[in-house]
């Protein structure tokens, strides 16, 4: 991890132009301040906005969140049902902020399958920032990474094509106008990708830590690109 010393050097010439993160914690940080799970979410949203708003401004190109997958689904009806309508209201009221900030935002996963409010209140946000010139916000809602490589691989087979290379691959996924991120981030400690961007994440640099999401804010988020930095990157070299 970063030390302290180093948490306000990071280098602007030398930033990651795609960070993904895989936003983790809320329900343990609820369940820790004695609070019901929606608590987290909520709290959750502001970590958004404040990493948001640092990512843009610093000149990252491009941020992708891990939102909701498509294993969430399994929760309980109570919680998705809360999740769907605190998504829809986010997303209406924090659509004037992100046009401020010049950024362009992107879906990706299987949003026809999400609730018609949510998914409208979404397409409609999406269509409204789609001409932005400022960083890409990319939001992975009911979004699995096998199946993403699934629709991939489907979509290949309906355009009749015999094969397909890497790169023709690639231009089939939810998102193939962004690069492959530089730098992963999961907060929460946990050691593993939860199929989250498999594809795109095969030489990206992983940084993990303790920190609840709803804990996760501008200063973290600095340690976070100080220690991308401090590597060396050798793309299976």
């Amino acid at each position: 991890m970063a030390s302290a010393k180093n948490i306000n050097t990071v280098d602007p010439a030398r930033l990651p132009a795609h960070v993904a993160i895989i936003m983790d914690g809320n329900r343990r940080w609820s369940k820790q301040h004695g609070l019901p799970s929606v608590a987290g979410h909520k709290a959750g949203v502001d970590s958004v906005h404040s990493v948001v708003r640092f990512a843009s401004r610093a000149g990252i190109k491009a941020l992708s969140i891990y939102a909701f997958s498509t294993e969430n689904w399994r929760r309980s009806k109570l919680e998705v049902s809360a999740l769907m309508f605190l998504l829809k209201r986010t997303i209406v009221s924090y659509a004037d902020e992100l046009d401020r900030e010049g950024v362009r935002l992107m879906l990706s996963g299987r949003i026809d399958e999400l609730p018609k409010p949510a998914r409208e209140a979404l397409r409609a946000a999406e269509e409204r920032l789609r001409k932005n010139k400022g960083m890409v916000l990319n939001i992975a809602l009911n979004y699995g990474g096998r199946q993403e490589i699934i629709d991939a691989a489907n979509k290949a087979l309906a355009s009749g094509v015999k094969s397909v290379d890497e790169k023709s691959f690639s231009e089939l996924l939810y998102s193939p106008s962004l690069p492959d991120p530089d730098l992963l981030i999961r907060t929460s400690g946990e050691m593993r990708i939860s199929n989250f961007l498999l594809w795109q994440t095969a030489y990206s640099e992983f940084y993990v830590t303790d920190t609840f999401w709803p804990d996760f804010r501008e200063e973290e988020f600095k340690k976070a690109l100080v220690e991308y930095q401090e590597r060396e990157r050798r793309r299976g070299k």
